[in-house]
C-alpha cells in the first residue's frame, strides 16, 4: 500500500518546500467526499505505480485508506519529472468517468511495408461502476497492415462499461512512413 502525508498548507512556498524535499504533490477527491491535499515521496509513488497490477490501487493518507485511480498528472516540460497528480476515489456502486489505459501487443505485419504504428488514443474515457472497472484494454496489432486502424467498435468494452465517443473513432493505426 502506498503511504502519503496530509499537507497542512497549500501555499506556494509550502508546495515548493515539499518538492525540494522530494515529495510529489497530490489532490485526492471524489463525489461527496471532501478534497484531501496530500504529498507522496516521489520515488515511492513511481515505484508503486509501475509495479501495480490493477487500474485502481490502495493508498493511505493520514489515518484513512482509499481506493483510487490516477485521473490526471502533470510533468515538468524540461526535466520530465512529475510535478502534480490528481487521484480520484473509487466509490463502489456509483457510475463515474475513468480514463482507462490502452496498450498493444504483437508486431504489425505492415511494419515490413514501411509502416509506422500510431496511437490515436492512449487512454479511453469510459463510464462504469467500480465493480465493472477494467484494468485496461490490450489490443492485438499483429494483423494490422498499412492504412488500417482498430476502431472503438472493434474493442470489447465489457459488461456495464460504456463510452460516449463515436464507434468510428480510431484507437491505433498503421500509417505509411514518408
Amino acid at each position: 500500500m502506498l503511504e502519503g502525508i496530509v499537507r497542512e498548507s497549500t501555499s506556494k512556498s509550502a508546495v515548493k518546500q515539499y518538492r525540494r524535499d522530494g515529495y510529489l504533490i497530490a489532490n485526492i477527491y471524489g463525489k461527496g467526499i471532501e478534497n484531501i491535499n496530500a504529498a507522496f515521496k516521489m520515488s515511492d509513488f513511481i515505484r508503486y505505480v509501475r509495479a501495480k497490477e490493477t487500474f485502481a490501487f490502495d493508498i493511505k493518507v493520514g489515518d484513512n485508506t482509499h481506493k483510487v485511480v490516477i485521473q490526471e498528472y502533470q510533468r515538468d516540460p524540461l526535466s520530465g519529472e512529475f510535478v502534480h497528480v490528481d487521484l480520484l476515489i473509487v466509490i463502489p456502486g456509483h457510475n463515474t468517468y475513468y480514463q482507462v489505459p490502452i496498450t498493444t501487443y504483437g508486431t504489425p505485419v505492415g511494419l515490413k511495408n514501411k509502416g509506422v504504428l500510431v496511437f490515436h488514443k492512449k487512454r479511453l474515457k469510459v463510464k462504469c461502476s467500480a465493480e465493472n472497472l477494467p484494468n485496461g484494454y490490450k489490443i492485438d496489432v499483429s494483423n494490422l497492415d498499412v492504412s488500417q486502424s482498430i476502431l472503438i467498435r472493434d474493442l470489447d468494452l465489457g459488461e456495464g462499461v460504456e463510452t460516449f465517443l463515436s464507434p468510428s473513432v480510431p484507437l491505433v493505426g498503421l500509417i505509411k512512413a514518408k
